[in-house]
């Protein structure tokens, strides 16, 4: 789907989903209250084309640590911590070797996050992929206490970004990379390299920092995922070039023009927090 048809969607459903009371519509994790000062948080999202590239070069392993990641990363964002995972397997013809490589994936992330992997359900669906096609999906669930939740809303004009580096492409823009090797190959590790995962990051944050909002830098780029958690009349005034791109980016940049990289990818930057100014940390930007 397209960045653009993704944002008509969201718009298109917001009605629907809101008046069912849900909270956080259009945010990286929905949130829905339990009554005693809790919150759950919820996330769900798949692999996407990457798994085509995945699967051709014998990496689908990678590819069941990026959903775990990512679901978990989502989450992270509303300031809960991460309980359960939820994952999803659908293909033209079930292959088990495939669906292993993919589970055994999000299992080790989930070990390391301390998630249980609780479950999830395994489809062949031949009437819906073609021959050799599969999809992989999961659902993050965590928990927060009502007053510790991160929504944005204390953010204030004049506090800084904190960028965390990504382990490269992770699981976005994959379709302008696939059409990107027709004209260049590439083989860099950090092509299909997973999603990295931000939570001990996060937490270590936390404990020396007031943070004020958490954006996790998935499809659109780093600004577009920071706008999504940012109040109104506030925006991110970031510097490009604070930073070091891995070298997938400037691969991609010998075929893809600087404002198209930065709408699609994260350029290197795969997690942002805002803090307040003098905080310790790689500044990528500055609200304003």
């Amino acid at each position: 789907m397209s960045l653009g048809k993704a944002i008509d969607v969201v718009e298109r459903l917001r009605a629907a989903v809101e008046s069912t009371g849900a909270r956080g519509f259009g945010a990286f994790a929905g949130l829905h209250p339990l009554g005693d000062g809790r919150l759950l948080a919820a996330s769900t999202d798949s692999v996407g084309t990457k798994l085509m590239l995945a699967r051709d070069r014998g990496a689908l392993r990678a590819c069941g640590a990026d959903l775990a990641a990512h679901c978990i990363n989502d989450v992270l964002t509303t300031g809960a911590d991460p309980l359960l995972l939820l994952d999803y397997v659908a293909a033209n013809r079930i292959d088990l070797d495939q669906v292993a490589e993919l589970v055994e994936g999000a299992a080790e992330v989930c070990r390391a996050a301390g998630v249980a992997l609780v479950g999830g359900e395994t489809a062949e669906l031949p009437g819906t992929y073609r021959e050799g096609e599969l999809d992989f999906a999961g659902t993050c669930v965590g928990i927060v206490e009502a007053e510790e939740v991160i929504d944005g809303s204390r953010c204030e004009r004049g506090d800084v970004v904190l960028g965390f580096p990504s382990s490269g492409l992770h699981a976005n823009g994959f379709t302008l990379a696939r059409s990107v090797l027709e004209e260049e190959p590439y083989d860099g590790p950090d092509l299909l390299a997973p999603t990295r995962l931000y939570l001990d990051d996060v937490r270590a944050l936390r404990a020396r920092a007031h943070v004020r909002a958490l954006a996790h830098v998935t499809g659109g780029g780093i600004a577009a995922n920071l706008a999504r958690v940012l109040p109104e009349g506030l925006e991110a005034e970031l510097d490009f070039e604070s930073w070091q791109r891995p070298p997938v980016f400037a691969w991609l940049a010998r075929h893809v023009e600087e404002e198209e990289l930065r709408r699609v990818f994260n350029l290197g930057i795969g997690y942002c927090a805002v803090v307040p100014p003098g905080t310790e940390g790689r500044v990528i930007g500055r609200l304003r």
